[in-house]
Protein backbone atom coordinates (compact mmCIF):
# COMPACT_ATOMS: atom_id res chain seq x y z
CA UNK A 1 0.00 0.00 0.00
CA UNK A 2 2.98 2.55 0.83
CA UNK A 3 5.06 1.58 -2.07
CA UNK A 4 1.62 2.89 -4.43
CA UNK A 5 1.15 5.95 -2.70
CA UNK A 6 4.52 6.69 -3.30
CA UNK A 7 4.72 5.56 -6.93
CA UNK A 8 1.56 8.54 -7.99
CA UNK A 9 4.47 10.95 -6.16
CA UNK A 10 6.66 12.53 -8.97
CA UNK A 11 10.53 11.74 -8.06
CA UNK A 12 11.15 15.51 -7.43
CA UNK A 13 8.77 15.15 -4.52
CA UNK A 14 11.93 13.97 -2.76
CA UNK A 15 13.20 17.88 -2.85
CA UNK A 16 10.46 18.63 -1.01
CA UNK A 17 10.69 15.62 1.42
CA UNK A 18 14.19 17.18 2.31
CA UNK A 19 13.20 20.99 2.24
CA UNK A 20 10.50 19.94 5.15
CA UNK A 21 13.32 18.44 7.18
CA UNK A 22 15.94 21.14 6.08
CA UNK A 23 13.36 23.36 8.46
CA UNK A 24 13.06 20.81 11.28
CA UNK A 25 16.66 21.86 11.47
CA UNK A 26 16.23 25.35 11.53
CA UNK A 27 13.77 24.76 13.91
CA UNK A 28 15.78 23.11 16.10
CA UNK A 29 18.42 25.94 15.87
CA UNK A 30 15.77 28.27 16.81
CA UNK A 31 14.91 26.21 19.83
CA UNK A 32 18.45 26.31 21.37
CA UNK A 33 18.75 30.33 20.58
CA UNK A 34 15.74 29.99 23.15
CA UNK A 35 17.63 27.87 25.35
CA UNK A 36 21.07 30.23 25.84
CA UNK A 37 18.39 33.42 25.99
CA UNK A 38 17.10 31.68 28.84
CA UNK A 39 20.93 31.25 30.15
CA UNK A 40 21.56 34.61 29.45
CA UNK A 41 18.73 36.53 30.43
CA UNK A 42 17.91 34.42 33.69
CA UNK A 43 14.64 33.38 32.39
CA UNK A 44 13.73 29.82 34.24
CA UNK A 45 11.16 27.54 32.56
CA UNK A 46 8.16 26.90 32.47
CA UNK A 47 8.18 30.52 32.26
CA UNK A 48 7.43 31.03 28.49
CA UNK A 49 7.55 35.60 28.61
CA UNK A 50 9.57 37.40 30.67
CA UNK A 51 7.88 40.35 32.69
CA UNK A 52 9.22 43.77 31.96
CA UNK A 53 8.82 44.21 35.89
CA UNK A 54 10.98 41.54 37.54
CA UNK A 55 13.45 41.33 34.61
CA UNK A 56 15.27 44.30 33.26
CA UNK A 57 16.06 42.27 30.14
CA UNK A 58 12.85 40.81 29.61
CA UNK A 59 12.02 42.70 26.18
CA UNK A 60 15.60 41.14 24.99
CA UNK A 61 14.59 37.75 26.11
CA UNK A 62 10.99 37.96 24.65
CA UNK A 63 12.05 38.78 21.59
CA UNK A 64 14.22 35.36 20.99
CA UNK A 65 11.09 33.85 22.26
CA UNK A 66 9.00 35.65 20.06
CA UNK A 67 10.44 34.69 16.50
CA UNK A 68 11.04 31.43 17.63
CA UNK A 69 6.84 30.55 18.97
CA UNK A 70 6.00 33.19 15.75
CA UNK A 71 7.67 30.17 13.53
CA UNK A 72 6.33 27.34 15.26
CA UNK A 73 2.59 29.29 14.55
CA UNK A 74 3.29 29.37 10.90
CA UNK A 75 4.89 25.97 10.91
CA UNK A 76 1.62 23.44 10.00
CA UNK A 77 0.17 26.16 7.12
CA UNK A 78 4.21 25.50 6.07
CA UNK A 79 4.26 22.33 5.86
CA UNK A 80 0.79 21.60 4.66
CA UNK A 81 0.93 23.81 1.62
CA UNK A 82 4.51 22.17 0.81
CA UNK A 83 3.41 18.70 1.36
CA UNK A 84 -0.05 19.25 -0.94
CA UNK A 85 1.10 22.39 -3.51
CA UNK A 86 4.34 19.87 -4.14
CA UNK A 87 2.22 16.94 -5.54
CA UNK A 88 1.57 18.77 -8.34
CA UNK A 89 4.58 21.43 -8.71
CA UNK A 90 7.62 19.86 -6.14
CA UNK A 91 10.31 21.61 -7.91
CA UNK A 92 8.71 25.30 -7.47
CA UNK A 93 7.34 24.32 -3.53
CA UNK A 94 10.94 23.18 -3.17
CA UNK A 95 11.98 26.43 -4.42
CA UNK A 96 9.43 28.43 -2.68
CA UNK A 97 10.14 26.45 0.47
CA UNK A 98 13.91 27.21 0.33
CA UNK A 99 13.09 30.84 -0.13
CA UNK A 100 10.44 30.39 3.03
CA UNK A 101 13.71 29.13 5.09
CA UNK A 102 16.08 31.72 4.61
CA UNK A 103 13.64 34.45 5.28
CA UNK A 104 12.13 33.24 8.44
CA UNK A 105 16.00 32.39 9.72
CA UNK A 106 16.18 36.51 8.65
CA UNK A 107 13.01 36.82 11.03
CA UNK A 108 14.21 34.89 13.78
CA UNK A 109 18.06 36.77 13.60
CA UNK A 110 16.28 40.01 13.30
CA UNK A 111 13.97 39.87 15.63
CA UNK A 112 16.63 38.63 18.27
CA UNK A 113 18.35 41.75 18.20
CA UNK A 114 15.72 43.23 20.24
CA UNK A 115 13.97 45.17 17.74
CA UNK A 116 11.00 43.25 16.53
CA UNK A 117 10.83 46.05 13.44
CA UNK A 118 14.73 44.03 12.19
CA UNK A 119 11.84 40.89 11.51
CA UNK A 120 10.56 42.37 8.85
CA UNK A 121 13.84 43.57 6.78
CA UNK A 122 14.39 40.44 4.91
CA UNK A 123 11.98 38.04 7.04
CA UNK A 124 8.78 39.61 4.61
CA UNK A 125 9.93 37.57 1.79
CA UNK A 126 8.45 34.29 3.96
CA UNK A 127 5.43 35.29 3.72
CA UNK A 128 5.51 35.94 -0.40
CA UNK A 129 7.09 32.72 -0.54
CA UNK A 130 3.78 31.34 1.44
CA UNK A 131 1.55 33.10 -0.75
CA UNK A 132 3.17 31.59 -3.80
CA UNK A 133 2.97 27.83 -2.12
CA UNK A 134 -0.78 28.81 -1.55
CA UNK A 135 -0.99 29.50 -5.78
CA UNK A 136 0.52 26.07 -6.11
CA UNK A 137 -1.68 24.17 -3.39
CA UNK A 138 -4.79 25.93 -5.19
CA UNK A 139 -3.65 24.54 -8.38
CA UNK A 140 -2.90 21.08 -7.15
CA UNK A 141 -6.94 21.04 -5.82
CA UNK A 142 -7.92 22.18 -8.91
CA UNK A 143 -6.25 19.66 -10.78
CA UNK A 144 -7.49 16.89 -8.50
CA UNK A 145 -11.06 18.52 -9.47
CA UNK A 146 -10.74 18.54 -13.04
CA UNK A 147 -9.61 14.93 -13.39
Amino acid sequence: MAAAAVEFLPKEYGYVVLVLVLYCFLNFWMAAQVGKARKKYKVSYPTLYASESENKDAKLFNCVQRGHQNSLEMMPMFFILMILGGMRHPSVCAGLGLLYIVARYFYFTGYATGDPQNRLKIGKYGFLALLALMVCTISFGISLLRG
